[in-house]
């Protein structure tokens, strides 16, 4: 399958390396390709440069948002929560429309200070705000409750044994993530029902950061125990 991955920071880059890894054809989609590419010191989070990265993954091409989006027939959305609607609007309403569109992203807010906020909360989420912006695309919040790591390889916590949720009022792209989340690994897949209930996977991350800051890693996730 033909995917893009939007969005290059550690979770885009891991992501579009193991999406590749099982088979994928993969893309990864910026705003500018040329500044991207020139970026050669640490970024902010302390990963590696993206031009060491990419140097090292050159089968995986970098795009513009617009041109990655347009090929592919599965979109992830992997940019900053406070970042994502105008970066799928570059992306372009008609390269998402009819397409399977992952959302992996939270509405992070750090503009009060530490730890962030949500920005929508409660009665709204990201994912609904996506959907609403793109209506003809077929919008799955899923991922967003754990790190880039489990993302991608959940078998390196609990033998895998974890929960990861997917949200969207695609029933058949639902099913399309679902099979994608097997491939990667994940054995515990709850679907939470509509786009409205990415409101709660969303609303799991305030939880997760503080769990962050006692457990001084982020080498955790989520278990449902029925």
């Amino acid at each position: 399958m033909k995917i893009a991955v939007l969005g290059t920071g550690t979770v885009g880059r891991t992501l579009a390396g193991a999406l590749s890894g099982i088979g994928h054809d993969v893309v990864l989609g910026t705003r500018d390709p040329q500044a991207t590419l020139g970026r050669s010191g640490p970024a902010a989070t302390g990963a590696q440069p993206f031009s060491e990265w990419h140097a090292a993954n050159q089968h995986i091409p970098l795009e513009t948002f617009a041109d990655a989006a347009d090929e592919a027939e599965l979109v992830v959305n992997a940019t900053k929560g406070a970042g994502a609607l105008a970066a799928l609007s570059l992306a372009g309403s008609a390269n998402l429309a009819g397409k399977v569109l992952v959302d992996v992203s939270n509405a992070l807010d750090s503009s009060q200070g530490m730890p962030p906020v949500l920005n929508p909360v409660n009665t709204d989420s990201l994912g609904e705000r996506i959907q609403g912006a793109f209506p003809d695309a077929r919008v799955v919040k899923t991922l967003n409750t754990m790190n880039a790591g489990l993302m991608v390889d959940p078998g390196r916590l609990a033998g895998g044994d974890h929960s990861v949720f997917v949200s969207g009022d695609d029933a058949g792209a639902k099913t399309v993530v679902t099979e994608l989340l097997e491939a990667l690994g994940h054995r515990d897949i709850i679907d939470l029902g509509d786009i409205t209930s990415a409101r709660g996977a969303e609303m799991m991350m305030p939880a997760w950061l503080r769990l962050w800051g006692v457990l001084g890693t982020v080498e955790f996730n989520f278990k449902i125990v029925r």
